[in-house]
């Protein structure tokens, strides 16, 4: 079999059975633009123009993506002169991916289609603090009841986002803030062997960035996304790519100290922007939570020079306008000092799910040519 095609994946057999190899990057290509394309289609002559990829080439793989079910016709293009172009399409249910967001409080588990689409959801209380053994079993279960719901489909793998610091490559948890007990534990390997899936792990922002991506040409902008809620982190894009730094330790945004003898961090310094943060949302101040957010964002444009700033985590949910309003009144003061225009705030698009759903584009980045991580098999 030619490495410019995706290989037979048959829908039955254990849990995760039908993952691709996605090792045909050509194959990758042709299902990005597939997937960009929507419900309208696109034709192989298209492909072939927007690929570089002969004609016979295209042909062929699209052969393969059709026999595996990935790729179906779409009707017929108006002739221009020649022969009417068929049009082909994405199937959206051909596979799916799980995506679960292990919050410390609470588990967010959606199944997503090829389109990233959710097609089902389910929420369950989760001590994220107490360790292994409870958000393992909340795990399995809630997974078992989110496919059962939906009645069963074929499953590519598991994208799994929690708290931070971990290490993405190994898939092994660090200090967690809060949760000590968490440090060196293997996660990713745990949670393949109880979910019978291909898994791969991320941190909550990270994987909520790379979901908020999606659509970004490659170099085409940079942006910070910040995420407030039981704790304070950020997600990073720059160039168009997720940028996690080589040890997965980028965007511990909430840990910068800015107040020497600040309150105390969960981390155990004085004065991180998260403590500053947590402690005014605690007092019901919120215009100070949002200066402390807005100073932060204004030392990551300055150090970044990133196109946007995006807002998101339920903190911010709650009270949307007063972040939103207090970050950007942050980033104007700054930009005034610069002689620059401001960099444009944004509220997050995706609502509560933007990290679970970006936890399911873990799985489905690969499979149609963005590479966030390996999967590991169960």
């Amino acid at each position: 079999m030619s490495s410019d095609d995706l290989p037979h994946d048959g829908t039955a057999g254990p849990p995760g059975a039908g993952l691709p190899a996605l090792r045909g990057h050509n194959a990758a290509l042709l299902l990005g633009l597939l997937r960009t394309a929507g419900g309208a289609g696109v034709s192989r002559r298209e492909l072939a123009d927007r690929t570089g990829l002969t004609p016979q080439a295209v042909s062929k793989i699209t052969a393969r993506l059709r026999a595996d079910g990935l790729a179906a016709e779409a009707g017929r293009r108006a002739s221009t002169g020649g022969k009417p172009a068929t049009v082909l399409r994405l199937v959206p249910d051909a596979r799916h991916a799980v995506g679960l967001h292990l919050d410390r409080d609470e588990l967010t588990a959606v199944l997503a289609d090829l389109t990233g689409a959710a097609v089902a959801v389910r929420r369950a209380p989760l001590d994220f603090a107490a360790g292994a053994g409870q958000v393992l079993a909340t795990a399995g279960r809630e997974v078992a009841a989110l496919r059962a719901q939906a009645g069963g489909p074929p499953v590519l793998g598991a994208g799994v986002a929690c708290p931070g610091p971990l290490d993405h490559t190994t898939g092994v948890l660090h200090r967690v803030t809060g949760a000590p007990r968490w440090d060196g534990f293997p996660l990713r390997e745990a949670l393949a062997e109880r979910l019978g899936l291909p898994v791969v792990l991320d941190k909550d922002t990270n994987a909520a960035a790379l979901g908020l991506a999606q659509g970004i040409p490659s170099g085409a902008g940079s942006f910070g996304y910040l995420h407030l809620g039981t704790g304070l982190g950020a997600g990073l894009v720059l160039d168009g790519g997720l940028y996690r730094g080589p040890r997965t330790g980028a965007g511990e945004f909430g840990h910068q100290t800015v107040q020497w003898d600040g309150p105390r961090c969960g981390c155990g310094r004085r004065g991180c922007i998260e403590a500053l943060c947590l402690a005014a949302v605690a007092d019901g101040d919120l215009p100070r939570a949002a200066r402390a957010l807005g100073v932060g964002a204004a030392n990551l444009v300055e150090l970044l020079d990133i196109d946007r700033v995006l807002l998101g985590g339920r903190t911010v949910l709650a009270h949307p306008d007063g972040f939103r309003i207090g970050v950007a009144e942050a980033l104007a003061a700054q930009a005034r000092a610069r002689g620059r225009t401001p960099v444009p705030v944004e509220l997050a698009r995706g609502g509560a799910r933007v990290v679970a759903d970006g936890a399911a584009e873990l799985v489905l980045a690969p499979l149609f040519g963005r590479r966030p991580g390996a999967l590991t098999p169960p």
